[in-house]
């Protein structure tokens, strides 16, 4: 359950609808997901999320399907239900596979082995991996 009431288009103030109508927009699409209707409560911290969102999954040199598979891996790793949902919806729409899922899952759940042995036997960092 949210700790905040998700805003409507009547509820959200102008700041937050200008935002909405940016996020429509740039989308393609009428839908504004419960993620941005709970921040318009903070239409300051709506704005600069959606802001900072557009130029970090953007065009760049990392392929826009791989940006939302990277964002699946951290959401699990963090714990986030909504993200892993939200992005895992996003990078089906951008053409993830049954088979490149599945393997995606498969790299996360390794990770998250290792990354647990490590930690528990507090394995040095071998110099060559140094940065």
């Amino acid at each position: 359950m949210a700790t905040v009431s998700l805003l409507s288009d009547e509820a959200a103030g102008p700041e937050a609808l200008a935002v909405f109508d940016d996020i429509r927009a740039t989308r393609g699409t009428d839908y504004v997901n419960a993620f941005w209707r709970a921040l318009a409560h903070d239409p300051a911290l709506l704005r600069a999320t959606w802001e900072r969102l557009k130029v970090v999954m953007g065009p760049g040199e990392i392929d826009p399907l791989l940006k939302e598979m990277i964002y699946i891996a951290v959401s699990t790793a963090n714990g986030c239900s909504y993200c892993v949902h939200s992005h895992t919806a996003a990078a089906k729409a951008k053409g993830m596979t049954a088979a490149q899922h599945g393997e995606l899952l498969a790299v996360i759940g390794m990770a998250m082995q290792t990354n647990g042995i490590a930690t528990a036997l507090q394995v040095p960092v071998d110099e060559v991996f140094e940065a």
